[in-house]
C-alpha cells in the first residue's frame, strides 16, 4: 500500500540548486514508489525581491552578495553546471550570465497551478533561465514558456499584463518566511517534515521512505 504526500516545493526559477532538487526529489519518488506517491505543488521564493528589471551581472551580484571573487564564482558555476549535469539538467551560467526578478514567473506559476500546468511551468522556466540564457522577468520570454508547458500564450500575456495573483503569491511569500523557510530549496511534506537542499535522489529515497514509516504507525 503506498502513501500520497501532500508535497511543497519552495522554490525560485533562478536558484540552480531547486531544479537540482526538484530531479533528486522526483527520482527519489520513483525509488519509493512501492511505499509513497508525491503530489507537488511549487511555491514562491525569491532570492532577490529588490532586483531592477535590468537584472545584475551575476559575478557582480555574488560578490556584492556573498563575497566570492571571481574565481570562486567560477568554480562554483563549474561544480554546479556538473551537479545539474548528473541528474540531466543542462546549467550554461557564465560570467556574463545575470540574475533576474522573478516576481511575475512566480505569478505565471500560481496561475499554472489552476490547470494542472504548474510542473511543465517552472521545468519550462527553469530550461529558458539556465539552458538558455533568457530573462524571466520578460514577458515574451514567460508567454513562449507557457505555450512549451502546454498553457495558452495570450492567456499568459494577459495574466502578466493585468497583474493578477500579485497578492496571492505575495501572502505565499510570507506564510512560507513565517514558517521559518529562509533558504531553497525547501521541500515541506505533510506541512511536517523538512527536507532542505538540492539533495541527492538517494537521500531523498531515504527520507521519503522514512515519512511513511513513521506516518504509518498507529
Amino acid at each position: 500500500m503506498t502513501t500520497t504526500l501532500k508535497i511543497d516545493f519552495v522554490s525560485d526559477v533562478s536558484c540552480p540548486w531547486c531544479i537540482i532538487g526538484l530531479r533528486g526529489l522526483e527520482e527519489g519518488l520513483d525509488r519509493a514508489s512501492d511505499v509513497v506517491r508525491g503530489e507537488i505543488v511549487f511555491q514562491p521564493f525569491e532570492l532577490n525581491p529588490g532586483m531592477p528589471p535590468e537584472g545584475q551581472n551575476i559575478v557582480e551580484h555574488v560578490a556584492q552578495k556573498y563575497g566570492s571573487s571571481q574565481a570562486q564564482a567560477a568554480e562554483s558555476r563549474k561544480m554546479i553546471g556538473e551537479k545539474a549535469a548528473g541528474v540531466g539538467f543542462t546549467i550554461a551560467l557564465s560570467e556574463d550570465s545575470r540574475i533576474y526578478n522573478t516576481f511575475d514567473a512566480h505569478r505565471l506559476l500560481h496561475w499554472a497551478r489552476e490547470s494542472g500546468h504548474q510542473k511543465a511551468l517552472k521545468v519550462a522556466l527553469f530550461e529558458a533561465y539556465f539552458t538558455h540564457g533568457l530573462d524571466p522577468s520578460d514577458a515574451e520570454v514567460l508567454a513562449a514558456a507557457a505555450e512549451k508547458a502546454g498553457l495558452e500564450p495570450a492567456a499568459a500575456r494577459e495574466v502578466l499584463a493585468s497583474g493578477r495573483y500579485a497578492q496571492a503569491v505575495r501572502d505565499a511569500e510570507r506564510l512560507w518566511q513565517s514558517r521559518g523557510i529562509s533558504a531553497v530549496p525547501a521541500v515541506v511534506i505533510e506541512d511536517k517534515y523538512l527536507i532542505s537542499g538540492g539533495q541527492p535522489p538517494e537521500a531523498f529515497e531515504k527520507a521519503l521512505r522514512s515519512i511513511a514509516a513513521d506516518l504509518a504507525e498507529p
